[in-house]
């Protein structure tokens, strides 16, 4: 039999690295966001096109929803190539450790920042590992979060209990994550599509409504609120819908939506809303 660890390292060998090595995975996070893999955060009357601007203004909440002292030390759970790591450095005061398992990104998160200047230069590092299996000591971290990447957790109670693990008592967990509808409460032809698109997108931490905030308690953590800002992100998921409209038009006439996994998302879930919320959720270590 298989060990935890073992079953997670072939997931993301098996799932999370195919879906991120896809031509349009590739071709879409790098011409328009700049190879970062997040939603952004939108006032009422900004427009949806401004991209990087509003990723930059989500990062800044996730070092306001931190809420530590400057110098704290604090864990990004999926870094990725590093941006959240950087603006969450500068703007809360932070030194951040990014962690992601695909070492490509994580080896331009380490040139990205040593071509950068100030704070976010000298303050974050950034490591190849897993999050179901953290290489720190316990209480290593005053904070943690994850943006958009705890959804690809092969074991979510265990990716849960190394955060309680490396996070010090009092310390602070951050959690920017999709929840979907429950499949009893959708349509046929939308629970259908929400399925398909935590299949393709190796998504199976895309938890029904209320389960993460449960798994968090469950871990340990107090859990201090939990806040649904999905229209701040819809301006974004709109863009992608339009831009993907007929790509995923296309691919779908001839059989084949499924290679076309983000224009999929963007244009299915826009249309189908019901199926999903953007969450942040916070909590603390007691």
């Amino acid at each position: 039999m298989a060990t935890p660890g073992a079953r997670t390292a072939q997931h993301y060998r098996r799932s999370v690295l195919p879906y991120y090595r896809r031509f349009g995975s590739r071709w879409g996070y790098a011409m328009l966001l700049g190879r970062t893999r997040h939603f952004g955060w939108y006032e009422p009357g900004q427009s949806p096109w401004g991209f990087a601007a509003s990723m930059r203004r989500m990062e800044a909440m996730t070092a306001r929803q931190l809420a530590l002292p400057a110098g704290s030390r604090v864990l990004d759970a999926g870094c990725g190539v590093g941006d959240v790591a950087r603006t969450v450095a500068a703007e809360g005061g932070l030194r951040v450790t990014g962690l992601d398992g695909i070492a490509s990104d994580v080896a331009i998160a380490r040139r990205r920042t040593a071509r950068a200047t100030g704070h976010a230069a000298r303050a974050t590092r950034f490591v190849v590992g897993d999050y179901h299996a953290l290489p720190f000591a316990d209480g290593s971290f005053d904070g943690l979060y994850t943006m958009e990447s705890f959804v690809h957790a092969a074991d979510p109670r265990q990716a849960l209990s190394e955060f309680f693990r490396v996070v010090r008592p009092g310390g602070r967990l951050v959690m920017f994550e999709y929840s979907r509808t429950p499949s009893a409460e959708l349509a046929p032809r939308a629970d259908s599509v929400v399925s398909d698109i935590c299949e393709l997108a190796a998504m199976p931490a895309m938890l029904p409504h209320g389960h993460l905030e449960r798994l968090v308690g469950e871990a340990g953590f107090a859990v201090e609120s939990v806040t649904d800002i999905t229209a701040r992100v819809l301006p974004m998921l709109h863009a992608f819908s339009l831009l993907g409209r007929v790509p995923y038009a296309v691919a779908r006439s001839v059989g084949r939506g499924d290679l076309l996994v983000n224009a999929m998302s963007g244009v299915e879930l826009y249309r189908h809303q019901e199926t999903w919320r953007y969450n942040i959720c916070t909590a603390a270590r007691p």
